[in-house]
């Protein structure tokens, strides 16, 4: 795993700052380390299938996907070390130091609803 600097996290959130691309991401993330053939990813999120290969090789070049070839179909697959490390990049200095609850375990304060 790369190490995460504040140009590679840059270049990540830029790729993740486009719908399209969120979504594929999400959708990879979703998948598991198996990935998705390009055709079923492109269907199931209606997109069509050069604009996918355009949207992968944004993801692809920011190191939070990867695509393999497995036969004639090509595999595409979410970069997980990747995200956890840029997750961490963001994450590294919060909460004054102290170990953070993980996002999923914060509950909006009452303010927040408001």
């Amino acid at each position: 795993m790369k190490k995460m600097t504040s140009t590679l996290a840059v270049k990540s959130l830029a790729a993740l700052a486009q719908e399209s691309r969120l979504s594929i991401f999400r959708s990879l993330v979703q998948a598991g380390p198996q990935g998705l053939p390009a055709g079923q990813l492109a269907e199931s999120l209606g997109i069509s299938p050069s604009s996918l290969t355009f949207h992968m090789k944004e993801l692809t070049h920011s190191g939070l996907a990867e695509s393999r070839q497995e036969g004639r179909y090509v595999i595409y697959s979410a970069q997980i070390n990747s995200m956890n490390a840029l997750l961490t990049y963001l994450t590294d200095n919060c909460c004054g130091g102290n170990p953070c609850s993980p996002v999923s375990t914060i509950k909006p304060s009452s303010k927040a609803k408001q």
